[in-house]
């Protein structure tokens, strides 16, 4: 399997430190905003951004839409220098007459657009209730979409060796000295630039964007890499905060293995609990009656593929030991869907790939190529800012021998997963100093949604976040990454916090199937994979964005 997905600098971006002083913030004075005519979208655009059936209901909502945007220094200790641009949205309140406030909106990454959250948010449903007494505010970060930004070149360093098999330490250092030399380079491109794509910068344009909308305070609700932000611009600002709802929570005292090293392992536990699901479904799966003998089953099975991978003729890459790692690696929706792959796998014998497998890796073909995106669809995610972000965060910058010695031990340490995990020369070549803020307590009221089960965030995160900043934990009983806003009851939670400023101690979140319902979830859940990759989420495909 082509490693350039996991082995890629954007795949394992995530920015979980923030470059600030130690000390609070003053709040900004009153900033101008400059409204203006929202942007149009083509019909090419739309199909790529909403479901046919969302469509009359995301329209209507960006016909309510008011776009604009607001001048910010690049660096926030010298106000009169440079500036740059932040684009924004507001989505006014239905109930004017009895408007609480405004709630800024962020979906992660970090690099993840927010121009467009208040229409997404809205349109699926669940969190309806947010906009009747609060202004929906959407923004994208400073080096992302419609806001100033930059581009690293394009050096390919995410172009790894098409081995199949294990990696061996000869492919790893090449990888890790082509991602260092990349690193260099990005860094060098835009120093200026790169050197303020921080969370705390962030933060300090969000408190522009509270000043120029008016508001003493302003509510924030954050997704992921948005709950970084979230503590952070609470613990720089601490009298602007009204209410704030982060869910799945970031680490808060980052450094890349500490990162790497929870997530893998999170993601072994998660296994677990699906290996003790498909043993309820042995009449089903065929694969052990008990838990252990489902883990068995999986463990031989990878160990198999490895020593012998395996060549369809209809698939365009051949399948070892890491497939087999994926597969064990998926969400509980996803479950059924990974349980017949895994069936499939043990009793495959070619020369055509079982049928469920042959589902789940996108095949080109030649009378359909892969559409070109239409020119005015948003950007939904820069990777250059991704890259800055983490790397000007990251305070390990691992030399290649310490990344080895990590990448070696998270195989041993997770038998099930482990081999989903791609080797990365992370942050190493980074010329740009590294940059660090001290999170303090106070500043308005604070939930802590944590997910039970998840990967990408682990649920201990969260309680060593609150030991940090304080807080109220919310413990969302799923291993789904940022599901509360999907979900009724949880996002119920979330309107009701919001105007109240009480909430319940957590909800249930994303059910755990009870046979094959997840089958076409699981197909569905990432349409826009490359060919020949699998298109459930992988471990690798998670760490796109936190």
């Amino acid at each position: 399997m082509n490693r350039s997905t996991a082995l890629s600098m954007a795949a394992v971006m995530t920015a979980l430190v923030a470059a600030a002083p130690p000390a609070a913030a003053a709040a900004h004075p009153r900033s101008t905003i400059s409204w203006q005519p929202c942007p149009a979208y083509s019909d090419e655009a739309l199909d790529m951004m909403v479901p046919p059936d969302l469509r009359d209901r995301f329209e209507q909502l960006l016909g309510r839409l008011e776009c604009g945007t607001i001048s910010v220094p690049l660096d926030h200790a010298k106000p009169r220098g440079r500036k740059i641009t932040v684009a924004l949205t507001r989505l006014p309140a239905t109930d004017r007459a009895h408007r609480l406030g405004s709630i800024a909106l962020n979906p992660g990454g970090p690099g993840g657009s927010g121009y467009l959250m208040p229409v997404q948010l809205l349109t699926q449903g669940a969190a309806d209730g947010l906009n009747d007494r609060h202004d929906l505010i959407g923004f994208d970060p400073r080096g992302v979409g419609h806001s100033t930004k930059t581009s690293c070149p394009d050096t390919g360093d995410g172009d790894g060796p098409d081995s199949i098999g294990p990696l061996t330490k000869a492919q790893a250092r090449t990888l890790y000295r082509a991602e260092a030399e990349a690193n260099a380079a990005c860094g060098r491109s835009d120093p200026a630039f790169l050197a303020r794509l921080t969370t705390a910068d962030v933060a300090h344009d969000l408190d522009l964007i509270r000043s120029g909308l008016g508001e003493r305070k302003l509510g924030f609700l954050g997704v992921s890499w948005g709950t970084w932000l979230g503590v952070v611009y609470r613990s720089l600002f601490p009298a602007s905060v009204s209410r704030m709802f982060l869910d799945s929570v970031a680490i808060p005292d980052f450094s890349l293995v500490a990162f790497s090293d929870g997530r893998a392992a999170a993601a072994e536990r998660n296994a677990r609990r699906m290996t003790a699901w498909l043993a309820e479904r042995d009449d089903r799966y065929h694969l052990g009656s008990t838990a252990q003998q489902v883990s068995a089953t999986i463990v031989a099975l990878r160990a198999d593929y490895d020593t012998n991978p395996r060549t369809f003729t209809d698939l365009p890459i051949a399948l070892d030991g890491s497939f087999v790692a994926v597969a064990a690696s998926q969400d509980a929706p996803v479950w059924p869907l990974a349980g017949q792959v895994l069936a499939e796998l043990r009793g495959a014998t070619g020369p055509a790939a079982p049928p469920t497998v042959k589902e789940v890796i996108r095949v080109p073909s030649a009378t359909e190529p892969e559409p070109e995106p239409p020119a005015d669809l948003p950007e939904q995610g820069n990777r250059t800012m991704n890259r800055a972000v983490f790397c000007n965060e990251d305070p390990s910058r691992l030399g290649f021998d310490a990344a080895w010695a990590a990448y070696q031990r998270r195989l041993a340490d997770n038998p099930l997963t482990g081999r989903s995990l791609g080797f990365s020369a992370g942050c190493a070549g980074w010329p740009l100093p590294v940059q660090t803020v001290d999170l303090r307590r106070g500043g308005g009221s604070l939930v802590l949604s944590g997910h039970r089960w998840e990967t990408p965030s682990p649920y201990e995160w969260t309680w060593q976040t609150k030991a940090e900043v304080g807080g109220t934990v919310y413990t969302v009983d799923d291993d789904v990454h940022g599901s509360v806003l999907q979900q009724p009851d949880c996002a119920a939670d979330v309107v009701g916090y919001f105007g109240t400023g009480r909430i319940d101690r957590g909800c249930a979140g994303v059910p755990v199937p009870t046979d094959a319902a997840g089958k076409a979830a699981g197909i569905a859940a990432f349409p826009g994979t490359s060919p020949g990759k699998v298109t459930f989420r992988t471990l690798a495909a998670s760490k796109l964005s936190l």
